[in-house]
């Protein structure tokens, strides 16, 4: 049974930088795609970033060049590095894995979850 617990969400002002955490149990995910989807209060959830075990992060154009995606293999974890936070990006942010290389961009291209951690960012 694979678990993915996030961590390191929070309250943080406009313009400011979140990192969060993702540690994976019960499966050693070195080269699963994993990622970081998002959603908002009355929002579908939405593809916020990937990275595979063989190239580098993806990311949705409405974070591209604020966040990063990266994996620390010998812990087992992936975080999202978050810069420049606007108001728009609070939501709830899950991790996802998927038992393949391939990163994809949608929701049921990915088999395990995290429960998510809320991001509020106040203007």
């Amino acid at each position: 049974q694979v678990q993915l617990v996030e961590s390191g969400g929070g309250l943080v002002q406009a313009g400011g930088s979140l990192r969060l955490s993702c540690l994976a149990s019960g499966r050693t995910f070195g080269t699963d795609a994993m990622a970081w989807f998002r959603q908002a209060p009355g929002k579908e959830r939405e593809f916020v970033a990937a990275i595979s075990g063989i190239t580098s992060g993806y990311y949705a154009d409405s974070v591209k060049g604020r966040f990063t995606i990266s994996r620390d293999i010998a812990k087992n974890t992936v975080y999202l590095q978050m810069n420049s936070l606007k108001p728009e990006d609070t939501a709830v942010y899950y991790c996802a894995g998927r038992r393949s290389i391939v990163r994809v961009t949608t929701m049921e291209g990915y088999d395990y979850w995290g429960q998510g951690t809320q991001v509020t960012v106040s203007s």
